[in-house]
């Protein structure tokens, strides 16, 4: 059984920063891609940043230069800072475990997502 986990959220005030954590835990032999999306109230999900296992890196362009996913494959670790947050950047945002492979299983996990308030 694979778990997916995500911490970090939380409110913000504009202009602030957050760092949210996501750790794949079970039997894991190897995991492809981790990545960062979010849905806010009314909208689909998307894709805010991904990461693979040899280090290259996508994002959204609305947050482009301002968020830095990075990921600790050792620890099925992956990581979003979000600096210079905005109001608009309010969401849930959910972890991605993309291609994980277990000792007698192949298959993306989701967590259960962390809620990023930017507010004054």
């Amino acid at each position: 059984q694979v778990h997916v986990v995500e911490s970090g959220g939380g409110l913000v005030q504009p202009g602030g920063s957050l760092r949210l954590s996501c750790a794949a835990s079970g039997s894991i032999f190897s995991i492809n891609a981790m990545g960062w999306y979010r849905q806010a109230p009314g909208k689909q999900r998307e894709l805010v940043a991904h990461i693979t296992s040899g280090g290259s890196t996508n994002y959204a362009d609305s947050v482009k230069g301002r968020f830095t996913i990075s990921r600790a494959n050792a620890k099925n670790t992956v990581y979003l800072q979000m600096n210079s947050l905005k109001p608009e950047d309010t969401a849930v945002y959910y972890c991605n475990a993309r291609g994980v492979r277990t000792t007698s299983t192949r298959g993306d996990y989701w967590g259960q997502g962390t809620q990023v308030t930017v507010s004054s």
